[in-house]
């Protein structure tokens, strides 16, 4: 059985990622992208769906980990009666392959180490050939299924019932290295890499992408382990920003809240870019408007709420049963559904952070602006339809007042290119729509009774992504009407001391009720409280929600409070960038923030 969410730990190169056990085995890795079929998939289910497991032979050994400084190399040191051995593990940067190492370093005594390897390309559902190389030493063991290969080098293993094991001493002062290089099967087999090198190379790589963060505060060290996740989750290539690294675990268990995240939703990676700007990384804005370029290109009509990593359309949801889920938790889904929705404020997000570019000085280009116009022209003729939401109901599409604010923000900045930037655009005419989506929130977003935005047009529930209508401008952070907000949603939707989303149990989004608190809700409200003045009480949330972090400072979606457990799909890219944002805001608070020309908190017009 896969163990705890909170018990993972991420290596990466920006083009994928490994989850490692606290017990040393690799349960989850997909080769070559995040959204490619699982190789090692005992995350989703058992040992035999795939793993590499490097741990001390005696069962009671110690471990304790953590990243090496600020880098994703990840370490963990093993405590025996024997000795103790320290095991690094990598997915090198800058070589131009699919390789993970894994040193092993004997610090005292002499410790009996053990391998099971156990390979199962395509959501285990293919069972490679396997045979040894024998003109290397030791042997090379090389894996084929279908398209896909890998070479695993640096100790002898040998087959056992569709598995591979072996052992190896180890003393203080030796190092065995052991890699696992993939490669496309029909092409000959890689080279061993330099395991000294690479982890030098990429040592070298994340600490330089790291000191050029621009944070000061009391949450430096978490705002710096958020941001490296991010980085992680950013194909160094294409620019695409995946939403997580894993597909299907669960918000919660015996439901139907299973869901593929390894995509790019333009709302996400449009908010990470934000938080990328606000600390200094410039650079990352073009990147990802190139891909955001070649994703949305041809007619607006056709713009969909998330894309594959390249850009791909085709996105369709189906069920694997070759997966039994983690724990148990069915079913296992890979692509998503949510890509045919129509969701009114991913366009806003985008224009959000295409304007907070503008404003930290990054260049428009003239096909950037063309794009901008054409999305707001497709806003233009489809902002008063009721849509899906941020938070992709599966039932009937309604008018959320959250959805409608970021219609206005849409306008608020494409208006703000033209008078500020001297871009080329009718804003007469959106200045007048912007003037009409405010006065329709107004009408109908608001509940005069108890002095509160709502969920949906015409309804009494709150929902906590109400909280972004300050974050984009829409009402100030002190207006009347937005702390009326904040009191309805403490009264509603606080469980244990984290915000939930919404009501599951009203029925909007079409699902079995039931799911616990999404943690970058509360993270908004500690962004809220911060800039309201209520910097105790953003403190103390900020506090708690930090302690939920595992051990290597990684968030998942959501957290069961009674279970004490991180819950559903990990890293999740919004989690850690909404704690970049919260320890931002109570920075500023202090004032020990970062430079105020790259806030991403956007003034009401």
């Amino acid at each position: 059985m896969s163990l705890p969410i909170e018990d993972y730990a991420l290596i990466s190169d920006c083009f994928t990622g490994a989850l490692v056990g606290r017990d040393g085995s690799i349960d989850w890795l997909c080769l070559p992208r995040y959204d490619a079929q699982s190789m090692f998939g005992a995350l989703l289910g058992t040992e035999d769906h795939g793993r590499w497991l490097l741990a001390p032979s005696d069962p009671a050994a110690h471990s304790e980990r953590r990243y090496e400084g600020d880098t994703m190399i990840l370490v963990t040191t093993w405590t025996t009666d024997d000795g103790e051995v320290e095991v690094t593990d990598a997915m090198p940067m800058g070589d131009g392959r699919a390789d993970l190492v894994r040193r092993v370093r004997g610090i005292r005594g002499t410790v009996r180490m053990r391998q099971d390897l156990r390979i199962r390309f395509g959501y285990a559902s293919a069972m490679p050939w396997v045979r040894k190389d024998e003109t290397e030493h030791p042997p090379a063991l090389i894996a084929v299924a279908g398209p896909d290969a890998i070479v695993v080098r640096g100790s002898a293993l040998r087959a056992t019932d569709h598995s591979h094991s072996g052992e190896f001493s180890i003393t203080a002062g030796e190092t065995i290295d052991l890699s696992l290089t993939w490669f496309r099967s029909h092409r000959h087999t890689p080279s061993a890499p330099n395991v000294e090198k690479a982890l030098a190379r990429t040592r070298d790589w994340w600490t330089r992408w790291a000191e050029g963060c621009e944070h000061d505060g009391p949450y430096r060290s978490e705002v710096v382990r958020s941001l490296l996740l991010l980085r992680a989750l950013t194909h160094l290539q294409t620019g695409g920003i995946v939403a997580a690294a894993t597909t299907s675990l669960p918000e919660s268990f015996g439901g139907e809240r299973n869901w593929d995240y390894r995509y790019v939703w333009l709302r996400d990676a449009s908010l990470t870019i934000s938080v990328l700007l606000a600390h200094g990384y410039d650079d990352y804005v073009d990147h990802w408007r190139d891909w955001l370029l070649r994703a949305v290109a041809g007619d607006p009509s056709d713009v969909q709420i998330m894309y594959g990593l390249s850009g791909e359309r085709d996105l369709t949801e189906r069920e694997i049963t070759t997966l039994p889920g983690y724990q148990g938790a069915s079913p296992v889904r890979i692509g998503n559904d949510a890509s045919t929705q129509f969701q009114a404020d991913v366009i806003g997000e985008v224009m959000l952070a295409l304007d907070h570019g503008r404003r930290n000085g990054v260049a428009e280009t003239r096909l950037s602006w063309a794009l901008q116009r054409a999305l707001m022209g497709y806003l233009e003729e489809h902002w008063h339809e009721p849509d899906h939401g941020i938070w992709e109901i599966r039932g009937v599409p309604r008018y959320f007042t959250h959805s409608r604010a970021l219609v206005w923000a849409a306008f608020d900045c494409a208006i703000r290119a033209v008078e500020d930037h001297a871009l080329d655009g009718p804003v007469d005419r959106w200045r007048a729509r912007r003037d009409e989506v405010r006065a329709d929130i107004e009408a109908h977003g608001f509940d005069p009774e108890r002095g509160t935005y709502v969920q949906t047009f015409g309804s009494t529930d709150v929902d906590a992504s109400l909280l972004q209508l300050a974050q984009v401008g829409y009402c100030d952070w002190n207006d009347p009407r937005m702390l009326g907000t904040v009191r309805a949603l403490e009264t509603d939707l606080m469980r244990d001391g984290l915000l939930l989303r919404y009501h599951t149990e009203n029925g909007v989004d079409g699902l079995p009720p039931g799911e616990h608190p999404f943690l970058a809700c509360s993270f908004w409200l500690v962004e809220q409280y911060a800039r309201s003045g209520r910097i105790d009480d953003a403190t103390a949330l900020m506090d708690r929600l930090v302690a939920l972090a595992n051990d290597v400072g990684m968030l998942s979606e959501e957290y069961d409070v009674s279970g004490r457990s991180q819950v559903g799909n990990t890293p999740q890219a919004l989690t850690h960038l909404t704690l970049v944002r919260a320890a931002d805001a109570i920075s500023d608070a202090l004032g020990v923030g970062h430079a105020p020309t790259r806030s991403v908190v956007h003034q009401r017009r």
